[in-house]
Parts: C-alpha cells; structure tokens; sequence
C-alpha cells in the first residue's frame, strides 16, 4: 500500500524532469505528506508523445461511479489485478499517468506493537515517476473531477522489511512507453510494471506523518533509524 508520498520539488523542476512543456492549471507548493483526496500534479501522455501536467485528485472516482466518495477507497490498484477490476481494466490501454514523487512513507510495526513511520527515497536523488491511472468523472451537477490511483506491487529488496507493498516506480526509459497514447496492447502496458526497489533507501521520520494536517518541512527529517 502507498497511503502517503512527498513531492518537495519546485514546478520548474517537475516539468523538466518529466519533459513536459505544457502545464494546464498547476498550482504547486513543495509538498511534504501528501495524502488521499488531496489534488497534486500528475503526468499524462497525449497524441503525439507531448506530455501536460494536470492537477488529480488522489483516490480514483470511476466515471461510472454514483459518488465520489468511492475515492477514498480506491488510492491504490493492485499491480496483479489491473486486467480483472472493473474500475481498471478500462483505464489500462487508454489512460495511464505517471505520478511525481521524491518520496513515500510507510510504517513498520514494531515489537512493542508501535507503528514507526519510515519515509523512503530514491538513493540517486532524482524524482521518481510512479505509474498510475486515472479516469474522469462528472457528478450530476456538471461539475468534473479527474483522479487518480498509484499501481503497487509486491517490495522487493530491503524496503520489503518495512512493508510488504511498494508503489511501482518506473524505470526512466519506461516512462515513455507509459504515457504513449498510441500504446492500447493492455497485457504489453502491464508487463512493464515490474518491482524496481534497486536504488531505493529508507530511514524514520517523525510521528508528525501520522496526520495529513501536518505537511511541514520536518516530517521528512530523519528522527534515528535508517536503512538502504
């Protein structure tokens, strides 16, 4: 499960990061817990291999779907199921996304039973790109929301020692064939999505993460424990 992420970087430097040349309506501040229902810039590809930053809403609202309230129960999309769920299946050959983090958090139970919060990093520094979908929906009042979900699955390499699911991060040269919208092969979308843990590092942060009113500068700071 990813149930938090931070995206500290500047717009200028998401849009370089991720080529992108265009920005429709992206209102961002370095963001530090970043958590369900809350809107954050999100990559998407369109014909012609141009790509555009959108601000989504975090938790998928399917178009089909009666309320938005749907949402909050739908943040994640099991990387193993992606071809069976109603709700994705869809959205696989026709609305991928790439989500910009520079980080997430997880927390590890402990042997007093206590949860400790861990926030875990790529170890070269640079923003990852976590895949996503995303869809559209429009409530009877006319009103549009575009959200979207993080595909997980199964960690591998020392991060599985805190959590046994991991957001994918894709490898860069994957990203392109991720946002291409002419890429409708399903079954060649989802092969893609393999763990990629090599480069990640790990160390605690502060129980100030446990509450999504807190998205201040020291809840990335570490707090003692850490790991790669």
């Amino acid at each position: 499960m990813c149930g938090r992420f931070t995206l500290t970087a500047g717009l200028g430097e998401i849009m370089r990061r991720f080529l992108i040349a265009e920005a429709e309506q992206v209102e961002h501040e370095p963001r530090y817990n970043i958590a369900p229902t809350q809107r954050v810039p999100v990559v998407v590809g369109l014909p012609g291999g141009e790509r555009r930053l959108m601000m989504f809403r975090w938790g998928l609202i399917p178009h089909w779907a009666r309320t938005p309230s749907i949402g909050q129960r739908m943040i994640n999309a099991r990387r193993e199921t992606l071809l069976e769920k109603p709700a994705f299946r869809s959205l696989v050959p026709r609305r991928r996304c790439i989500i910009p983090a520079d980080g997430y958090y997880e927390w590890k139970v402990l042997s007093d039973k206590r949860k400790q919060p861990y926030r875990i990093v790529p170890g070269d520094g640079r923003l990852a790109g976590l895949a996503g979908l995303w869809d559209r929906w429009v409530s009877p009042e006319g009103e549009t929301v575009d959200s979207f979900t993080i595909i997980t699955t199964e960690a591998v390499g020392p991060v599985a020692s805190i959590h046994d699911r991991m957001p994918v991060i894709l490898r860069p040269e994957a990203e392109s064939v991720w946002l291409d919208a002419d890429l409708r092969d399903s079954v060649a979308a989802v092969e893609m999505l393999v763990p990629h843990a090599e480069t990640l590092s790990f160390y605690a942060v502060s129980t100030l993460v446990n509450s999504p009113r807190n998205d201040v500068p020291q809840c990335i700071e570490p707090v003692g424990d850490s790991g790669e």
